[in-house]
């Protein structure tokens, strides 16, 4: 069993690799251009506001990133590789930063966890590696439409159960590799999805939402760290203005959220996933069929 210690070790050993490997690969003319980005212009400043919503919303109920900045990065014209790139390299911090405190406030469950990293991790790589190669444009189109309409139905199924009585039952961890490897593979190849699938899914099982969604969270780290990898290896990252005012948003909303998702109760918890995974599925039809 992985002890709390050594497991923030590699957190904050993993982030500082980050954070020295984008010192690295930022050549000096891009830092000054940056620094005049940032003091002139309003961006940075308009995406710490979106990263910290999308970032308390995240950690609330264990999805919600990717949808709310990919719908404000679509904005900006940005392709679908660029907007994966950026979601996963701010992701990267900011899910450090909530998986910390979501294990810091018991919000994780160990078995949980080592069951989904692995085969999470491995799909992450995949899908940006697939997604790098198609030229920047996503193949497989008729991939996104069946995994909305299970998302829609899985959240009107989660809101249904919201108002039954709460029974004790708890699932065991069972056969949920493929599930995570199938939720790392489309955030990274969707620019968003880790969540959506993996906490809905578990929930609707019948496990307790407070610990999917604290141990979601903090196995997302690793699996933004796998995405963010292969994607600034293959492509790099630009739009840095933006990518810095979500990772500073990101950041300050984290501990918060960990703190307030073990006091919700189980029924509102429900509710909030529930109608949280309809909203993501019906944005991405709708992006699909406009």
């Amino acid at each position: 069993m992985m002890q709390r210690a050594t497991l923030l070790r590699l957190i904050g050993w993993l982030v500082a690799v980050a954070a020295v490997g984008v010192a690295w690969w930022l050549p000096r003319p891009a830092w000054a251009a940056l620094w005049k980005e940032l003091s002139t212009s309003t961006t940075f400043y308009q995406f710490v506001a979106v990263g910290f919503l999308a970032q308390l919303i995240d950690g609330l109920l264990g999805m919600g990133y990717g949808v709310i900045t990919a719908m404000s990065l679509t904005t900006l014209g940005m392709s679908p590789a660029a907007v994966s790139a950026s979601i996963h390299t701010a992701e990267m911090f900011t899910s450090g930063t909530a998986g910390y405190h979501h294990y810091r406030f018991g919000n994780v469950n160990r078995r949980l966890f080592k069951a989904i990293i692995i085969p999470g991790v491995l799909g992450a790589a995949g899908g940006a590696f697939v997604l790098a190669y198609a030229g920047g444009q996503s193949p497989g189109g008729w991939v996104r439409p069946v995994v909305a309409v299970y998302l829609l139905l899985l959240g009107l199924r989660i809101l249904s159960k919201a108002f039954q009585a709460q029974g004790a039952r708890r699932a065991k961890v069972r056969h949920v590799g493929w599930l995570a490897a199938a939720g790392g593979f489309l955030d990274s190849f969707g620019g968003g999805g880790w969540g959506p699938l993996v906490t809905s899914t578990l929930i609707a099982r019948g496990r307790t939402p407070q610990y999917v969604i604290g141990t979601v969270s903090l196995t997302e780290f690793f699996i933004t760290f796998a995405s963010s990898l292969t994607f600034v290896s293959l492509i790099g990252v630009s739009h840095w203005p933006v990518v810095l005012g979500l990772i500073v948003g990101g950041v300050l909303a984290a501990p918060l959220a960990a703190r307030l998702v073990g006091l919700i109760p189980v029924r509102w918890m429900l509710v909030g996933v529930g109608t949280m995974v309809i909203v993501w599925s019906l944005w991405r039809l709708h992006v699909l069929f406009t």
